[in-house]
């Protein structure tokens, strides 16, 4: 019994965000995670000197522990231990503790604690901003929804690299000083032209070549417009099925798919949508009934 309120205790202070003490704790939780990502970012800084290394590196220990204890705290008094250490939160807990431990074997591991920043987003809950979860799950769900489109568009985009890379290299390659030595450099120039990147490390020499250069340019801009048009479409076709519902009372769509109460006459939209599917199904009996 005392092991089971211990556990009760522990679980309100370190999964309760809606307590107070819960509140508190993410929010210490937050800033030590903030203050970890500061410390790997002047670690990248100060590599060249050993005292400020030697300070951080303390300073990483301590905040690695306190991390430490954190998960196997969670563990300890999660009612389901093992759905949250395989869960998205358990597993970017876990995450952002091995670097440390990893960088005992691997140099430079511990570089990956800034995986603690995917923690921040224990923001939403403690802050009750839920809502651009779900924005950002319906981008996901979007994305999902044209993976196959994106797919095809992207095998698309590497057949016009290839043969635009190799066009220029047949245009290029037998200049003086070309640049285009063969067909893999030429279709990363490509690659490099389309994307509107442009480094500037590979530069046609010749009119042609150059005249090239600014379709290859042109045609960049109105290709990588295709793949946010294509997630876009997903959004808005997803946002008209959710805004279908037609008030029964006032008969005015947009209302949200969880939307109890109309929000243009203030009509209950379950009760109503029940009451006119009742009518509907009375008069279809009746004319059945007639028919007969």
């Amino acid at each position: 019994m005392a092991n089971q309120e211990l556990k009760d205790k522990l679980y309100r202070i370190v999964f309760g965000s809606e307590t107070e003490v819960g509140k508190k704790f993410d929010v210490v939780l937050i800033i030590a995670i903030i203050l970890s990502i500061f410390i790997v970012m002047c670690d990248s800084l100060f590599r060249n000197h050993p005292w400020v290394m030697g300070s951080f590196v303390v300073l990483e220990y301590l905040l690695t522990a306190f991390f430490t204890i954190e998960y196997l705290v969670r563990l300890y008094c999660s009612p389901k231990p093992r759905a949250y250490a395989f869960s998205f939160f358990g597993i970017i807990d876990l995450l952002s503790i091995l670097p440390m431990y990893l960088g005992f074997f691997l140099h430079g591991a511990r570089y990956m604690l800034m995986l603690r920043s995917f923690r921040l987003i224990r923001v939403f809950r403690i802050f009750k901003l839920f809502s651009f979860l779900e924005e950002g799950h319906l981008l996901l769900k979007s994305i999902k929804d044209s993976l196959h489109k994106m797919v095809i568009f992207f095998l698309f985009v590497v057949i016009v690299v290839i043969c635009l890379g190799t066009v220029m290299f047949m245009v290029e390659s037998g200049v003086p000083g070309s640049q285009f030595t063969d067909i893999p450099t030429s279709i990363y120039w490509a690659v490099v032209t389309m994307t509107t990147v442009g480094y500037g490390d590979i530069t046609p020499v010749t009119s042609m070549g150059r005249f090239f250069s600014t379709i290859v340019m042109l045609l960049g801009y109105t290709t990588m417009a295709v793949p946010p048009a294509i997630v876009t479409s997903e959004i808005v076709k997803y946002n008209k099925k959710q805004i279908r519902r037609v008030c029964p009372n006032c008969g005015r769509i947009g209302h949200d798919k969880d939307a109890m109460f109309c929000k243009y006459c203030g009509s209950d939209l379950e009760t109503s949508e029940m009451i006119k599917a009742s009518k509907e199904k009375n008069k279809k009996e009746e004319i059945e009934s007639n028919n007969q």
